[in-house]
């Protein structure tokens, strides 16, 4: 703000060369960077009657001037603020999403294992009919066991022939690693077979040629491991031994989707360690991630879809996270289709692509 120029006495009595409010009527947009989805900005009364009275003045201003016949040059000019555009408009996620799959391969899933792969297409199509720019990491965390009891389950990749455990399969340290993205799903009701997938790492990205039937294969875990779902989600994110290097990206949106039949009481932690390991993996934003949980009813109430006539009042620690959590979501494990649940949380998820804010630098 220039000062007033001291050769002009005849406008000492304008208050508003002194001033420094803007007229604009535009609110500043670094704080608005910051705020939380939804809100809005408001402009004080004050700060538009000081706008107002500095209209005036400028008004009388001109009248003065032009009356003490001063010339053009001599009238004083005021700075006036660039306006900045209003409230800063989220980056947004652009798009991209990086989706955790954790899915129980207890011996009670193998119609669950195949239900989660049949609703997979629509729901990654439902998502990209609404976010055209859709880039997806699809990663499914391992439960660190790897044992062949029968060798005439291979597929690919070991020998049917071959002798239990291993059955001559390759493994490499991530395939018995907990928490690492399943390439090689062995066991009863499983792929049985490296899943080669065009990424070159154990998630799947958008140079897969047919997501689908890459998700088939690494989804389908069979049932020879336990119902642990919650740690293998911790070891996932925080993912000690880098065998998912690449898969969390600082600038996309995080959706984990938990899938177990019963209650997770096997998992190392607490509902509170759970939560904070996802809170960390996106730098304390809540906004920045999503869970979504298909689980046993069991402790909704009486006629529930998995066991009508019981009802357990201890909940689910699992539904106790997503409780815990700003955007979760949870469904009855035992619906007939999960199509209509994942259908449900598209919007969400979109909105939240859209109003991410990624960290600074």
């Amino acid at each position: 703000m220039r000062l007033c120029p001291a050769m002009l006495p005849l406008l000492a009595g304008l208050a508003a060369c002194g001033g420094g409010t803007s007229s604009t009527g535009f609110s500043s947009g670094m704080g608005s960077a910051t705020a939380t989805p939804g809100s809005t900005g408001s402009t004080s009364s004050t700060a538009d009657s000081s706008s107002t009275s500095a209209g005036e003045g400028d008004n009388s201003t001109g009248s003065t001037s032009t009356s003490s016949g001063s010339s053009a040059d001599s009238t004083p000019v005021f700075d006036m603020p660039i306006p900045d555009g209003g409230p800063a408009v989220p980056e947004g996620c652009k798009g991209k999403i990086d989706f955790l799959f954790v899915v129980s391969a207890a011996d009670t899933m193998e119609d669950h294992q195949q239900q989660l792969i049949e609703s997979f297409p629509d729901f990654m199509q439902e998502i990209e009919d609404q976010l055209p720019d859709f880039d997806v990491h699809i990663l499914s965390a391992d439960d660190g066991f790897w044992l062949q009891n029968d060798c005439s389950l291979c597929m690919d990749d070991c020998d049917p022939a071959g002798s239990p455990p291993l059955c001559g399969a390759e493994l490499d340290f991530c395939d018995k690693e907990m928490g690492a993205g399943v390439t090689f799903p062995a066991g009863e009701f499983a792929s049985n077979r490296r899943c080669k997938l065009a990424s070159g790492a154990r998630y799947i990205d958008n140079s897969e040629p047919d997501r689908t039937d890459a998700f088939s294969c690494i989804a389908q875990l069979g049932l020879d491991g336990g119902p642990i779902t919650a740690e293998r989600m911790v070891k996932a994110l925080e993912d000690a031994a880098n065998c998912n290097e690449g898969f969390l990206r600082e600038d996309a949106l995080l959706v984990v989707v938990l899938i177990q039949d019963t209650y997770d009481q096997f998992s190392a932690g607490t509902v509170d360690s759970w939560r904070k390991s996802l809170r960390d993996a996106k730098n304390g934003n809540d906004d920045a991630f999503a869970l979504l949980v298909l689980s046993t009813d069991i402790d909704v109430g009486y006629l529930q879809l998995c066991h009508p006539e019981f009802y357990d009042p201890e909940k689910n620690p699992l539904r106790l996270l997503v409780e815990s959590v700003e955007h979760g979501f949870i469904g009855s494990i035992c619906a007939p289709s999960y199509e209509q649940f994942f259908a449900e949380t598209v919007e969400s998820l979109v909105k939240l692509c859209e109003g991410f804010t990624p960290p600074p630098g």
